[in-house]
């Protein structure tokens, strides 16, 4: 981005001098013009010119350099930009970065089952044509944890401690680790969970108009879960990481080495 700042800058400096060069002619030929003009100009007139030139030339001074100013405050920014994110990229890496995301996704998962995952409303269908404001009053209300006795709750937190572990040392090992407890997560949501949601159960013989909808806790768990599988292949993967063979090695050293400076005019010549 940085750099394609500095390409759009460097073509607008362009068009400028462009613009101005193709003016100059022109503000000569409209000069020479008004010569004779300007000679028979009245006494007032000239005292006016003369007022209002210096102060116009003093005017576009400031202008201009007001104007590299700027352009110095842009460069001095864009090289603390270049800077800091230089030193950001050898802080955070990609295996970092993907090892973050593990403690992150396994943290968002036990918050996720202390948050209400499925209710049944009541009444549903006379609700039909209220504003959203008005919704039908909820009964049977439980949390994530409830469907499956908070079996998630160690798995999300073996998944933080597998993340930090990976934060200290990269093995990718760890990475499948993580994946592997997103899929059993994941299937235990989609067996456990999901039926247990959409069973309205005995608030059907209860109520009339009864129907059971899945609340937030359920999206939230499924969300965390998936993110610990693809962060896990990620860490495991490392598509960042690219190996030189000996011959690129070979290659990118012989395009270091400086060249040797021709000691005689035959190899000067040998040389051009």
């Amino acid at each position: 981005m940085i750099a394609a700042l500095r390409r759009w800058s460097r073509k607008v400096d362009r068009a400028g001098n462009r613009g101005l060069e193709r003016t100059y002619p022109a503000l000569l030929w409209v000069r020479r013009r008004t010569a004779p003009v300007r000679r028979r100009t009245l006494p007032a007139a000239r005292r006016v010119r003369a007022w209002l030139v210096p102060r116009l030339r003093l005017l576009l001074g400031l202008v201009f350099k007001a104007l590299g100013l700027g352009e110095r405050a842009v460069r001095r920014a864009l090289s603390l930009l270049a800077r800091g994110a230089t030193a950001a990229g050898a802080v955070i890496t990609p295996a970092r970065a993907a090892a973050f995301v593990l403690v992150v996704s396994g943290a968002c998962l036990v918050a996720s089952q202390f948050i209400d995952y499925r209710g049944v409303e009541i009444g549903q269908p006379g609700y039909a044509g209220l504003p959203e404001a008005a919704h039908a009053p909820a009964a049977d209300v439980r949390t994530a944890g409830d469907a499956h006795a908070y079996l998630l709750v160690p798995v999300g937190a073996l998944a933080v401690g597998l993340g930090l572990a990976a934060l200290r040392r990269e093995r990718r090992r760890l990475g499948l680790g993580v994946a592997g407890l997103g899929l059993l997560s994941i299937a235990v949501i989609l067996l456990v969970d999901l039926p247990n949601g959409l069973d309205v159960g005995v608030q059907s013989s209860r109520f009339a108009g009864t129907s059971a909808v899945l609340e937030d806790g359920f999206y939230a768990e499924l969300a965390a879960a998936g993110a610990m599988v693809l962060a896990g292949l990620l860490y495991y993967a490392r598509p960042c990481r690219i190996r030189i063979s000996s011959s690129g090695r070979a290659a990118s050293a012989r395009r270091r080495r400086p060249r040797r400076r021709a000691s005689s005019r035959g190899r000067v010549a040998r040389s051009a």
